[in-house]
């Protein structure tokens, strides 16, 4: 209910862009290119060190500046429109996976899970809703996608926040597993797991884990931003 009272709210009352702050614009062209890498398109991510079992990773966009604070304006305010935008960031990211892993079949977008009480505290879980925006930009361009959503927490996790990678490997260490009764390859095959961010890479390297402890195969993962600095590859020659 609280996100059907945002929305409304979005309709009718003065927003401003969630980038920039440039008024009666909800996101701005600018901020919109910035999600797409200033029209550069997605990147391979590399991240030293890597944790053990980590996919290849690929981002949609810089996590700095106005992509910063459109992710945190969706994820942590609550403007639920911005799922939009950040979908098709994070499709074009699955689709840079998808150049470098021909024949993946139909994909399985597999979102990394969200504690309940993070959810219940938010009122939403974004990355679940950026994943449904991504899958249907995915649809609309030709591709086959869809939003399996078969992870979950086991066990509560520490705030992730100041520790080292070390520290992040061990704190999400069995932390994640598929939910009951959807074991199985036909379920969990041609997964790509998405987020909205990495750093260490040790989250999506668990919920790797449990995907192949279920008997599934993971094609790789793709998320919304990832820092400057881990960027391997730039596309367009830029």
């Amino acid at each position: 209910m609280r996100g059907v009272w945002r929305e409304l709210a979005g309709l009718v009352l003065p927003v401003d862009c969630a980038g920039c702050g440039r008024p009666r614009t909800e996101l701005c062209g600018a901020c919109r290119g910035a999600l797409a890498r200033g029209g550069r398109g997605a990147g391979r991510v590399r991240i030293v060190p890597r944790p053990r079992g980590l996919p290849g990773v690929w981002a949609g966009a810089v996590y700095a500046d106005e992509v910063r604070a459109v992710l945190l304006a969706h994820k942590e305010r609550g403007a639920l429109r911005l799922a939009e935008p950040l979908g098709a960031a994070l499709a074009g990211a699955v689709r840079g996976l998808c150049e470098v892993r021909a024949g993946a079949g139909p994909l399985r977008l597999v979102p990394v899970p969200s504690a309940r009480s993070a959810v219940a505290g938010r009122g939403h879980d974004p990355v679940r809703r950026i994943a449904l925006a991504a899958a249907a930009e995915l649809r609309r361009t030709g591709a086959a996608a869809w939003v399996c959503p078969v992870l979950r927490q086991r066990r509560a996790v520490a705030d992730q926040a100041g520790l080292s990678a070390r520290e992040r490997s061990a704190n999400v260490a069995g932390a994640i597993e598929v939910r009951g009764g959807a074991s199985g390859p036909s379920v969990v095959a041609s997964a790509v797991l998405v987020d909205d961010l990495v750093t260490t890479g040790a989250t999506l390297a668990e919920a790797a884990r449990a995907v192949a402890a279920a008997g599934g195969r993971v094609v790789g993962a793709a998320v919304v931003a990832a820092p400057r600095g881990t960027f391997a590859t730039v596309r367009n020659g830029t």
